[in-house]
């Protein structure tokens, strides 16, 4: 399928091509054409599916032919709801992207910052606004915030707002908006308590599941660790400083786990930060920031904080924690070898995570290669004993700079 064949306006064709994308992704090819007609949506897909484009693009088409021409004062007839401060940003710049050819307008507002700009521009009038949940409530008991004329209701991320805290504010938030909005509810995973949300706030939804990604990005080289639990902030300095890593983001399971292992790092005086679900929204955009202009050369993250970063040239993924879900990694060593760029995906394997990689390298089906000559290896027993050899192993020291061969295949760019 081609965007042409999705009856969209030609304003908006016009803005996607310039994007360079000509086909939907299975998220956009399902989505788009249920949020056009009107229906409430339950959509169950990951960061990097094409989601934001799947919600966005179906409403700037439909606020595009409300609205037209009009020079009437702009009413909200559109709200998304998002977690965090990175999320609002990067929605806004898609509402930004797809609309730059219709005369409607975007605000994102969040906390951490004045809130007078953003109180200027509603006084003004927005057309789309995108807003956390916090900043939307404080400006709406201050009378700043019109929600009678909203057509669309967006819950973006739902299942990292339930992780945060935010449901009760969502809650009320869907209690200010019309009782004949269009609701589209949009989340990773769907546990009870989303599922009820559902219930509560969507009427007879459809739905639509897009299948993890199962698969790895060409431009990736994927190298394995086996190395003791206890040992592994070790190797994490050893690689860093041997092999001189920098711009690296790494993955840990807990919250706890990744602020010991920015102490660790900056215990040898290798500038690191955290990110994670106990940050401010403030914290986390100055360290994503810091890292971002190379101030800080490791990045230290759990799964749910990530959903917030847009590298598109990062080098090295290293997740210090094997997660529990094959996808996971998938999805984590994605954010490296985009665009076209090589990168290089780091996992360590303790011998409690054992059963972890071996359920990744079932879903993944690729040679990834086994690193032997390292300091801290398992202190009894053999990894080839246990693991699944690759059949065309090629093990080597440590690090080094990611072959780009393969580069040239990857030349779709990815939605967000």
């Amino acid at each position: 399928m081609l965007f042409e064949d999705l009856s969209l306006s030609k304003s908006i064709q016009k803005a996607v091509f310039e994007e360079g994308y000509l086909n939907p992704t299975p998220i956009q090819e399902q989505s788009i054409p249920i949020v056009l007609s009107g229906r409430d949506l339950i959509g169950c897909a990951q960061t990097g599916t094409g989601k934001t484009a799947a919600f966005a693009i179906p409403i700037i088409h439909q606020l595009h032919r409300i609205v037209g021409s009009t020079k009437k004062a702009k009413q909200i007839r559109a709200l998304i709801v998002t977690p965090t401060r990175e999320l609002a940003v990067q929605i806004g710049q898609s509402f930004d992207t797809y609309a730059k050819y219709t005369n409607l307008t975007q605000l994102t507002i969040f906390g951490g910052v004045s809130q007078n700009p953003q109180v200027d521009t509603l006084k003004q009038g927005v057309d789309i606004l995108v807003a956390t949940p916090g900043r939307l409530l404080d400006l709406q008991k201050q009378g700043f915030l019109d929600l009678d004329h909203l057509h669309t209701l967006v819950l973006d991320e739902a299942d990292q707002m339930l992780d945060m805290g935010f449901i009760n504010d969502v809650k009320k938030i869907v209690k200010l908006t019309p009782k004949n909005r269009q609701t589209l509810l949009f989340s990773a995973t769907m546990p009870i308590a989303i599922r009820e949300l559902a219930e509560m706030f969507l009427q007879d939804p459809a739905k639509v599941e897009v299948s993890p990604v199962s698969s790895t990005a060409e431009t990736v080289e994927q190298r394995v660790y086996f190395v003791e639990k206890t040992e592994k902030r070790n190797l994490l300095y050893h690689l860093i400083k041997n092999e001189n890593l920098s711009n690296v983001l790494v993955f840990s399971r807990t919250k706890h786990g990744a602020d010991n292992v920015v102490k660790a790092l900056r215990k040898k005086d290798i500038p690191a930060e955290a990110i994670h679900g106990d940050k401010s929204q403030n914290a986390r955009q100055r360290v994503l920031d810091a890292f971002k202009n190379k101030e800080v050369g490791v990045l230290v993250a759990t799964d749910i904080a990530a959903r917030g970063i847009d590298i598109d040239q990062l080098p090295y993924v290293i997740n210090f924690d094997l997660p529990n879900i094959p996808e996971t990694y998938v999805h984590r060593i994605g954010r490296t070898g985009r665009a076209g760029n090589g990168g290089i995906a780091i996992s360590f394997c303790g011998k409690d995570e054992e059963p972890y990689w071996k359920d990744i390298q079932k879903l993944i089906k690729v040679d990834v290669k086994t690193i032997t000559d390292h300091p801290y290896p398992w202190h009894s027993g053999s990894p080839e004993a246990t693991a699944e050899k690759p059949k065309n192993s090629n093990r080597s020291g440590g690090a080094h700079k990611s072959r780009k061969s393969n580069a040239s295949k990857q030349n779709k760019k990815r939605w967000y």
